[in-house]
């Protein structure tokens, strides 16, 4: 099993949405970045867990946990001009964005924030925490993940 972080802003899409989908599971959809595809379709497998990070916050940090209930296929969304992710150069017969579907497992006790996550020597080489990682979705160590968690 792997360990993984996954960002969303709260307004658009956060972990109480996902709480309140149908079934508790949503796509991940929207993914514009060519690392972070490779990782969904090639990378994420089912059972996989990943920590829901609330980005682009008055208080960014995570919020719940995830676990991948499907693995990597093509986003629909870069097919249709109609949706907010439609990218003219994919197609259906030559898909360039991908997603998974996820589920929410648990909403934390209390959103542990990027300040925190920063102040513990034990993350420094998290990499949300280093200087300049953008990515979306990255991996997350084991001794990372269960650090994280003792922290709620």
């Amino acid at each position: 099993m792997k360990y993984w972080l996954m960002k969303s802003e709260p307004d658009v899409f956060g972990i109480a949405d996902l709480e309140g989908c149908p079934g508790k599971t949503e796509p991940w959809d929207g993914v514009r970045n060519y690392q972070v595809r490779n990782m969904m379709r090639d990378e994420m497998k089912k059972g996989d867990l990943a920590f829901f990070y609330h980005s682009n916050c008055k208080q960014p940090g995570i919020a719940g946990i995830m676990k991948i209930v499907r693995e990597g296929y093509p986003d629909h969304t870069a097919f249709d001009s109609k949706e907010k992710y439609f990218d003219p150069k994919s197609d259906s017969q030559n898909p360039r964005w991908y997603m998974v579907d996820v589920q929410h497992v648990r909403t934390l006790k209390r959103i542990i924030t990027l300040n925190e996550l920063k102040s513990h020597r034990e993350l420094s080489d998290l990499p949300l925490v280093r200087r300049g990682n953008r990515l979306s979705v990255m991996p997350i160590s084991k001794t990372h993940w269960n650090f994280i968690l003792s922290l709620e």
